[in-house]
């Protein structure tokens, strides 16, 4: 049944300019409860998240594909916590740390620094001051670490007076 959503929402979600990165359809007391995770280049905003929920709403009450049974639509952004698996995934991330986990070799942290829009691409890394290349196939499970404090990150600039 997720597959059929997910056939159903692409185009409408596509046509606001998203992607539709994940669904997930679980039972909540007498109803369902519906999750739809959006994304887009440059990330989503609230009023994005309104958007897509009108629509995606509007798109399944105009069809069959949820069936007679009630449920609770619930929209978000993909969120930093996925995992990075789809070539944009890792474009949207670039600069941001990540922990990689290799299918051969011992995990390690990078950031990104580019990234190849192709399925058998790579993305680039910068691992301690060293480049290392990565192939999105040889790569078994890849996340965004989050950073309060960036210790490169430029600060807050003051005003100089002269």
């Amino acid at each position: 049944m997720t597959r059929r959503i997910g056939e159903v929402l692409t185009g409408p979600v596509s046509a606001l300019g998203m992607d539709l990165e994940a669904l997930d359809l679980a039972p909540a007391g007498a109803k369902r409860l519906l999750r739809v995770a959006v994304d887009k280049d440059g990330g989503v905003t609230m009023d994005d998240v309104a958007d897509a929920t009108r629509e995606i709403s509007r798109v399944l009450d105009e069809s069959d594909v949820m069936g007679e049974r009630a449920y609770t639509l619930e929209v978000t952004s993909r969120g930093v916590d996925r995992p990075l698996e789809l070539p944009r995934h890792w474009r949207r991330n670039t600069d941001r740390l990540v922990r990689v986990t290799p299918t051969e070799g011992e995990p390690f942290t990078g950031r990104v620094t580019a990234a190849a829009d192709e399925a058998d691409g790579a993305a680039t890394l910068d691992v301690g001051g060293e480049t290392r290349e990565v192939a999105y196939a040889d790569v078994a499970r890849a996340v965004v670490q989050v950073e309060f404090n960036r210790k490169d990150a430029a600060p807050a600039s003051a005003e100089e007076d002269d």
